[in-house]
């Protein structure tokens, strides 16, 4: 699987102590989704993005979105994890003051992360919180997610 080395990289789930495990119930779906949500998940599978998972204390729902191309999306309704998980706090630094500090070096850099999606591995021990509910199976993912 590309993406960046867990040596260098991988990313923890916090969730707050004391925090009660939540598994959503199964939602309902149109008969003529269930064939797209199975081939949705059969790609993360095929691409090594998520693996099965037996006995997950989370389970997420997930919720089918049509595309204007008249595919899917599978989204995964992630709230009940989210509410469990402490707010980070991350302030927009001043670009001025950024620009100021490069004063006086050499060189400048600059990393475009717009296409680092699925690069970053899931803790071994924080993949099966990320624990989603299809009509197929319970599914987890083995990387970072959008959003």
């Amino acid at each position: 699987m590309p993406g960046l080395d867990p040596k260098v990289a991988v990313h923890h789930l916090s969730v707050k102590k004391g925090a009660r495990p939540v598994k959503q119930g199964q939602r309902r779906f149109r008969p003529e989704l269930i064939p797209l949500i199975e081939g949705e998940v059969n790609k993360l599978i095929e691409v090594g993005f998520i693996r099965e998972v037996k006995y997950p204390m989370w389970i997420s729902s997930i919720v089918p979105v049509r595309k204007k191309n008249g595919q899917i999306r599978v989204c995964v309704d992630f709230r009940d994890l989210n509410n469990a998980c402490p707010k980070d706090d991350f302030p927009l630094p001043i670009a001025e003051l950024m620009i100021d500090a490069t004063t006086g070096h050499e060189a400048l850099s600059f990393m475009d992360g717009s296409s680092g999606y699925n690069q970053i591995r899931m803790a071994l021990a924080d993949e099966e919180l990320t624990a989603f509910r299809t009509p197929k199976g319970i599914y987890c993912y083995k990387l970072c997610l959008l959003g």
